[in-house]
């Protein structure tokens, strides 16, 4: 009855059912190594890798010597190792335990003050034990790092400074910010305070000439100049910059045009130019030039952060002409980060650059 109702014809013989398997499972089960980015590859992994912060460096490791390590507050320019270095002093200290030892909160998470209430205190209030799985001593402390911890609100930064009262025998906080001044003074007074230096232009050509060499980067002459100048002293932003080149061209040599392209900086002719357009004390010319910039699809932010520099160190303008066309940089700057439109924006910085060049006022 059932292979009557399957279909089953009488006379024939049914056709033996084949089992195939959609999704074979292959014999091997090799895992293959996904490509890790060359900052996290290359970042400092013990405190004599991190460079040019000798101040900073030599203070944190005689606190490796005594286990009592007090608050810490890391600020500095972006890139120049500050989150690298207490990870790489929390690797020493704790060793083995590293990653039950340290809660790390990033700008990308939630940090509102109940956060602070919630998470971060409930972490502070566990107890550590000053004994290693091996045996060996490990101070009784964990550490709690607030990385970009200047855009933490008011809020969230007043009830820290309970937190780290109520739990400074077995939590140590590490703070790291930009800015110090957006950190409240309570905070502040409870810290060490750290300042990391913009790393020297020597300094980032070694590590990146080390990276092109153990990654088999071919570059051209004044290639690495040219990263350590889009990047602005920032060398995360610089090694980033050197692995999407070295993932563009392949085997292929990099040039200077390449990095220029990928940082998205603006060719210098086109800074120049303006300057020109604006001599000519023509509205169309003016306003054609614009349009055609625009289209080049080019960031006005980054068209006037390259024309101040021009207009700063350019020998034409007299004082008074920089110090009115800076203070238009500036109203125009605040206005594209409060949404203004990026067209009318450069349009009104060129017409004042324009006044200035053609019809000073005395």
């Amino acid at each position: 009855m059932e292979a009557f109702l399957k279909g089953f014809k009488p006379g024939t013989k049914p056709k033996p059912t084949v089992k195939t398997d959609a999704n074979p499972v292959p014999t091997t089960s090799k895992k293959t190594k996904r490509p890790t980015p060359w900052v996290e590859k290359y970042r400092p992994k013990c405190m004599s890798e991190v460079v040019y912060q000798d101040e900073v460096v030599a203070v944190l490791k005689k606190s490796l010597a005594n286990p009592d390590l007090p608050n810490l507050l890391f600020y500095g320019p972006p890139g120049t190792g500050k989150t690298s270095t207490i990870l790489a002093l929390s690797r020493e200290i704790f060793g083995d335990m590293f990653k039950s030892r340290i809660l790390e909160l990033n700008a990308s998470d939630e940090r509102g003050i109940q956060v602070i209430r919630d998470k971060v205190k409930s972490f502070a209030q566990q107890t550590a034990s000053g004994v290693r799985p091996d045996g060996r001593p490990c101070p009784p402390f964990k550490i709690v790092i607030l990385d970009e911890a200047d855009s933490m609100t008011n809020a969230a930064q007043s009830a820290l400074r309970r937190t780290m009262e109520k739990a400074s025998k077995s939590t140590r906080f590490c703070l790291i910010c930009n800015y110090i001044s957006r950190i409240i003074d309570p905070l502040t007074s409870r810290c060490s305070k750290f300042r990391f230096k913009p790393l020297s232009k020597d300094t980032l050509s070694q590590r990146l000439n080390y990276i092109a060499s153990e990654e088999n980067v071919k570059v051209e002459e004044n290639v690495i100049d040219a990263v350590i100048d889009f990047s602005e002293g920032d060398l995360r932003k610089a090694i980033t910059l050197l692995q999407s080149a070295h993932r563009l061209k392949g085997e292929e040599s990099i040039t200077e045009n390449d990095i220029a392209d990928i940082s998205g900086v603006v060719p210098m002719k086109w800074i120049k130019e303006i300057i020109t357009v604006c001599e000519s004390d023509s509205y169309e010319k003016l306003e054609k030039f614009v349009c055609n910039l625009s289209y080049e699809g080019y960031t006005t932010g980054q068209v006037i952060n390259q024309l101040h520099d021009e207009v700063v160190f350019n020998d034409t303008f007299n004082d008074k002409q920089k110090s009115s066309i800076c203070e238009k940089i500036a109203v125009c700057d605040k206005r594209l980060l409060d949404g203004g439109d990026e067209y009318l924006q450069l349009m009104d910085l060129c017409c004042t650059i324009m006044q200035q060049i053609c019809h000073p006022v005395n």
